[in-house]
Formats: C-alpha cells, sequence, structure tokens
C-alpha cells in the first residue's frame, strides 16, 4: 500500500512522518515542486528508520510519477497563512494550485481517496472534488479532527485532567465560524457542562475558533503544523485500517442537516471507502443559527470559486 503527501513544508513532510513512524503504509511518497526539497526531508526522514523502528520506506519527488497506485493522497500543497491573514485571503492563488495538483494526482492514481488540508478548506475540497469528478465519498477535509482537538487540549489544560479522558465534536466550516458543541463534550463520560461554568465555556470555545489564528500570530511566520499533521494522519489510518472510526470530517452533503452542494464539518464514518455514513446530531435552536452563519460564510468563498 502506498500513501502520497502532496506538499513539503511543515504540515505535509509531519503528516509523512507521522504516517511512516505508525507503519500505515509500505510507502510513503512526499512531493514538493521545490527541486530536491521533498528528496532530503525523505532520506532524512527514512535515515531515522533505524532508530524510531519503522520500515516504511519513504521517497521524496518533484514529479507525480512516484505516486502512482496510492491508496490515499493528503493534498497540504498551497499557501500558508501569515499574520493578519484568514483562511479565505488564500483562496484565489489556492484554487489555481489545487487544480493542478488534483489533475496530476487523479492521472496517477484514479482509485485513490483525497484529504485535503489546504485552506480554505472547504473550498479546497470542493475544488479537489469537481476537478477530480471523484465519487463525493472519496474526497473529503481535514478540518474537524484538528478544531476538536484543539477544543479537547484546551479543556484539559482548565479542568488539569487527561486529554485522553475529553470527548467533543465541532462542527461547521473550518475557519471563525465553526461550531464547537460544548453539549456533546464530555470528560470520562461526565457532561462538560457539569464540571464548568458557562463563562469558562464559552471562552473555550472562542479560543478553539481562534485557534489557528493564535498560532500563526505566535509564529509570525507561517500556520500551525503539529496538530493539523496528526489530525490528517488519523483520517489516513482510519481509512488504511478501515476502522470505521467516527471522526468530525468536511463531508460533501447532499441534504443532511438540511443542506446541499457544499463541503460541511459533520461526523462521518471513516473507512476503507472513505466517508461511508455521515451522522446527523441532534442541534438545538442556538447551535442550528451558528451552523447557517458557518454555511453562509462557506458558500460567499464558494461563489468566488471559478472552474
Amino acid at each position: 500500500m502506498k500513501v502520497s503527501v502532496i506538499g513539503a513544508g511543515h504540515v505535509g513532510e509531519n503528516t509523512a512522518r507521522r504516517i511512516a513512524e505508525k507503519e500505515l503504509a509500505e510507502e510513503v511518497a512526499l512531493v514538493d515542486i521545490v527541486e530536491g526539497m521533498p528528496q532530503g526531508k525523505s532520506l532524512d526522514m527514512w535515515e531515522s528508520a533505524p532508530v524510531e523502528g519503522f520500515d516504511t520506506h519513504l521517497l521524496g519527488a518533484n514529479g507525480y510519477e512516484e505516486t502512482a497506485g496510492s491508496a490515499v493522497t493528503v493534498i497540504t500543497a498551497g499557501l500558508a497563512r501569515k499574520p493578519g491573514m484568514s483562511r479565505d485571503d488564500l483562496l484565489a492563488k489556492n484554487t489555481e494550485i489545487i487544480t493542478e495538483v488534483v489533475e496530476n494526482v487523479v492521472k496517477h492514481s484514479p482509485d485513490t481517496k483525497i484529504i485535503m488540508v489546504t485552506n480554505p478548506l472547504d473550498v479546497m475540497a470542493y475544488v479537489a472534488l469537481k476537478v477530480s469528478e471523484f465519487d463525493s465519498n472519496h474526497v473529503m477535509g481535514m478540518a474537524g479532527i484538528l478544531d476538536t482537538a484543539r477544543f479537547r487540549s484546551f479543556v484539559a489544560l482548565e479542568l488539569g485532567v487527561s486529554v485522553r479522558d475529553i470527548q467533543a465534536m465541532v462542527l461547521g466550516g473550518h475557519g471563525d465560524t465553526m461550531v464547537p458543541l460544548p453539549r456533546y463534550a464530555t470528560v470520562a463520560g461526565i457532561p462538560l457542562p457539569d464540571l464548568l461554568a458557562q463563562e469558562k465555556i464559552d471562552a473555550i470555545v472562542e479560543r478553539t475558533r481562534g485557534g489557528g489564528g493564535e498560532i500563526v500570530s505566535l509564529l509570525k511566520s507561517g500556520s500551525a503544523y503539529y496538530a493539523p499533521s496528526s489530525a490528517a494522519t488519523e483520517m489516513v489510518e482510519a481509512i488504511v485500517k478501515d476502522n470505521k472510526r467516527i471522526l468530525p470530517c468536511a463531508a460533501w452533503l447532499t441534504g443532511e442537516y438540511g443542506l446541499n452542494d457544499l463541503y460541511m464539518g459533520v461526523p462521518v464514518k471513516l473507512g476503507k471507502d472513505g466517508i461511508e455514513e455521515i451522522l446527523e446530531v441532534k442541534l438545538n435552536d442556538e447551535e442550528k443559527t451558528m451552523l447557517e452563519k458557518s454555511v453562509e460564510h462557506v458558500r460567499s468563498n464558494l461563489a468566488k470559486v471559478s472552474l
């Protein structure tokens, strides 16, 4: 089995490394247009294999021939956010980049499952779907897992407990209009509202929504990559191991939640056929209003895309 990662920047290289160290594939191909960079990073990672104890082979390339026959393709290529930029500011240029990338991916791996990481994520997943002409369950976006991980990590900090005992869910578009659902969050099965005052929960929700921007402002150059690569790798693992994981991902909606013809973060079942089922959770009026706001934001960006 082969998994390819397109884009050898920080997110891409860390995704490739995590996939290799978890031995989720026999081979990982890392592709980037910068001559020598994916080759050097892949060789460096492979030389760590005797120490880390993995046998997944890594190779780097500037073209797509080495990606042929990939079971899963993770796309991280594109411009990254800089301080003062929103994810939406990347729309036009990354649409061009993703169009070219997907054309090449499909040419060499017509049966691959595409995991989109490039921002603005919901729109780039749409671009990938239209360019690839794949079934919608084979094209998905990594967003909800990352947003949920941030929510869980902030809850753990506030309560002083292990992140492993916290379950949560974040729906909606990947941006400032995302929809954390504290009502569905639990700590070892205990509802979060039973453990934290509402003002504390509200603060965690707001920090989650601005989690990516907080890191961008601290780094001064570039954006987050450790947590995004972990989230993308979790999706790869669910697919290649056919785990039937229930995870929040950007999925193409065809009536679910009363929505059609857009990508939106929702809980899905991930397995060998990609998104095998979209799960609908009951939302109260406040949550429905937040989701509608997120939908409006994503649709406004979709209207700017010309394919």
